[in-house]
């Protein structure tokens, strides 16, 4: 059973099942496509012979409950191979058309061909009770959408390969032999195609056909109802897309008298239209779902029927407006119906559970076929009614579209209900299709999948982290658990780039670093961290104590992003007492984090510790600038003494200095009743003081390390301007003889210094005015 396939296996059997549908898409296309239709009409047939025709198509439904009957005694392989060989055969009366035509019996002729094609649609309906079941047991697997809708881009690029081959025979005047060729190389494919399906293994079944009762069958499906809402939106959609693609073809040759052989070359772009749309559900389908996709391709269907309402028939004469008209028209409608039918398909698989597929298949099969032919055997009789009584072909095609553009609105409305089955919100799907990070996202997973190279996998995760999109999370969390580290790491380092985090990778986080110590614990606790998972408080004070210091380290500094206030002093001892480097560094990055004044003095002292560890320094340095709230400005500026070397700390202190004056002297300006101005406001006669004495006090602190005139310029801001902790730490800090020898932290106090007296003077300027 194909349940039971392995990968190998199943490869192999999908394999043979597309060049099934190779075969079987040649035979569909030069038997019982556009080109019967046409045939039909060069014989003469009228709309409501089209309509019958197109009927006989969805009648053949009705007899699934034969080939259900049938499945007690044989496999579903095996009836599908026997029916498909058959309804070729089925086909052959039409093979002696000519010679009816030929004694002038257009009677016999389109008897010729309803018989035929009735009794090719009657075998087929037989076959098709084992369709669901094998295209469900191949298509199963996280893939299911995809290979669905791979089936669909072949049939539909096979399809308009044959399409183009019949333009060009059919281009001019044919003769009828060329039909009858025509349908001979279809009836030899289909027997082909037959063969080849006998070949399928079998797909698992329900353990026992039972007998059961047609009626019944159906009771139990309208017993559910997201089952009943979906059949009832099925049958409309059959009768939409029946009725306005049948009639396209009539349309175009009966108001714009387009000869076959364009009418066939308008078929191939109605053919580019279903492998467009079927290109885009496989892309999209397995990662939006099939809800939405359903929606935009029945309002794409929707917009298609608008034309047929409003073109005016002048456009018939000219040649280039009619055949680009009518090329657009055929690939529009093709690509939103087709594609409707088709993600029809694969939401109907999800919504039924595999052991009930022959079951439901067959209720999905009879209300299409029923809505099918009632709707096209209708929609003929009204065309021929509508065109006698009025006496304008037009205005029966309109009206006949209006009332089908009716329908797709309350398609439309009903859809709404429909279960998401997983899907995205409508909105979310729309968001997703017009992203270009989650597309490109989608291509890479899509990659992803596809890659057995190690190496080519840790390539690609390093561009899912530059593509951040929550449609890659479950393929993320599955090559988190893979059996190279680098592509774990890889993973969880993609994980950490997404907007946001479900549950399921909150978990899986949460189980890493609790299993994988030494390993990816560190990266999934970093992950936790910044994402602000509160949840993982708990988990992470008692990691904060590893032996694992990576994950220590890394747990420290998720507190600290997590704002969790009990851990500040555990943090702060944690840091003085541990020797190593490491643990060291990402406690003064925590304590920076918390941003609380009350750790600059424990950040000091790590300054004084013997022979700090390297870089140990400018991350005490930072994290005081997170805490006096200038990182942003002093980050670059501390790069760049780094870069430049040691003397370059005293010359950009100086130019932090300066332009301190410079904002102040731009605001008060030199004049002397300015100065005047300024000693009535002792507030800001005390700016005007510091901003004066700011060069010269940083001058003798970076060139001479004497730090008492910056200390009595610190100590003197006012309180309203900066917290006292703050003054006190740094005050004491530029006296203190060990810690003035460090450029780093001179440079920071200057700068924050500089900031300070700008702030003030902004401030100052606000009230002054």
């Amino acid at each position: 059973m194909a349940g039971n396939l392995s990968p190998y296996r199943l490869g192999k059997a999908r394999e043979l099942y597309n060049l099934f549908n190779v075969f079987n898409a040649l035979s569909w296309t030069f038997l019982v496509g556009n080109v019967i239709v046409l045939f039909s009409l060069r014989l003469g047939a009228s709309s409501t012979f089209i309509g019958s025709l197109s009927a006989v198509l969805y009648l053949a439904f009705i007899f699934l409950p034969v080939g259900r009957i049938l499945a007690r005694r044989f496999s579903v392989v095996k009836i599908l191979s026997t029916a498909w060989i058959l309804r070729a055969v089925c086909m052959t009366p039409i093979l002696f058309v000519p010679f009816a035509f030929s004694s002038g019996r257009q009677d016999i002729c389109l008897f010729l061909i309803l018989f035929g094609v009735t009794l090719f649609h009657i075998s087929r309906g037989i076959g098709l009770i084992g369709n669901n079941p094998i295209l469900s047991s191949l298509s199963s697997g996280p893939d299911r959408g995809s290979y669905m809708t791979q089936i669909q881009i072949i049939n539909s690029a096979v399809g308009m390969f044959a399409g183009f081959v019949i333009a060009i025979l059919l281009g001019g005047d044919p003769p009828l032999f060329t039909y009858i060729l025509i349908i001979a190389a279809g009836i030899g494919s289909g027997i082909f195609s037959g063969l080849l399906m006998g070949r399928i293994p079998e797909p698992e079944m329900e353990d026992k056909i039972e007998g059961k009762n047609f009626f019944k069958i159906f009771r139990e499906a309208l017993s559910q109802s997201s089952v009943k809402h979906f059949i009832f939106i099925l049958i409309l959609v059959a009768l939409v897309s029946g009725v306005s693609r049948i009639f396209i073809t009539v349309y175009s040759r009966e108001i714009f008298a387009q000869s076959d052989g364009m009418v066939s070359l308008y078929a191939v772009f109605g053919g580019l239209g279903v492998l467009m749309v079927g290109l885009v559900i496989r892309f999209l389908v397995d990662r939006i779902g099939a809800k939405p996709i359903f929606s935009v391709c029945v309002i794409i269907g929707l917009v298609s029927l608008i034309p047929v309402v409003f073109v005016p028939v002048s456009w018939g004469d000219n040649f280039t407006t009619i055949t680009l008209f009518l090329a657009f028209l055929f690939f529009l409608m093709n690509f939103g119906w087709l594609g409707t039918e088709g993600v029809m398909q694969t939401y109907f698989m999800g919504l039924i559970p595999p052991n009930k597929m022959m079951d439901m298949g067959m209720v999905y099969f009879l209300c299409f076929g029923i809505a099918g032919a009632g709707g096209s055997m209708l929609s003929g009789i009204f065309l021929d009614t509508a065109t006698a009584v009025t006496g304008s072909a037009i205005l029966s095609f309109r009206i006949l579209y209006i009332i089908l553009i009716g329908l797709g609105v309350l398609i439309l409305f009903l859809m709404r209900k429909l279960i998401p089955l997983g899907a995205l919100p409508f909105m979310g799907a729309l968001e997703v299709m017009f992203s270009f990070r989650d597309l490109r996202a989608i291509s890479l997973l899509d990659k992803l999948n596809k890659t057995s190279d190690s190496t080519r996998e840790e390539a690609i995760l390093g561009a899912l982290h530059g593509t951040p999109s929550t449609l890659s999370t479950s393929g993320l969390l599955a090559r988190a658990k893979s059996p190279r580290l680098s592509i774990r790491m890889e993973s969880i380092r993609a994980i950490d780039a997404l907007p946001a985090l479900n549950d399921d990778v909150v978990k899986a986080l949460m189980d890493d670093i609790i299993s994988n110590p030494y390993t990816t614990a560190y990266r999934s606790a970093r992950t936790l961290g910044n994402h602000r998972v509160f949840a993982a408080n708990a988990l992470l004070r008692e990691l904060a104590i590893s032996g694992d210091y990576m994950l220590a380290g890394e747990a420290i500094i998720a507190l600290a992003k997590l704002r969790d206030k009990a851990f500040m002093s555990q943090a702060e001892k944690l840091i003085l007492e541990t020797d190593n480097p490491r643990l060291k560094i990402a406690g003064a990055e925590a304590l920076g984090l918390y941003g609380s004044a009350e750790f600059l003095p424990a950040l000091l002292n790590l300054l004084r510790a013997a022979d700090p560890p390297p870089y140990l320094k400018d991350e005490v340095v930072l994290a005081m600038s997170s805490i006096l709230k200038v990182e942003k400005k002093f980050y670059p500026l501390l790069v760049r003494y780094i870069a430049e070397g040691f003397t370059a700390s005293n010359t950009l202190a100086l130019d932090e200095a300066e332009a301190a004056y410079e904002s102040y002297m731009t605001l008060y300006g030199r004049k002397s009743s300015r100065k005047h101005e300024d000693k009535k406001n002792q507030a800001l006669t005390a700016l005007r003081e510091h901003a004066m004495s700011l060069c010269q006090a940083v001058s003798g602190y970076v060139k001479n390390l004497d730090g008492s005139e910056f200390h009595q310029w610190i100590i003197t801001l006012p309180e309203e301007q900066t917290n006292d902790m703050v003054k006190k730490t740094l005050s004491d800090a530029v006296m203190n003889e060990e810690l003035v020898s460090i450029p780093g932290l001179r440079l920071l106090i200057v700068h924050w210094a500089a900031q300070e007296l700008k702030h003030w003077t902004s401030q100052g300027a606000g009230s002054r005015g």
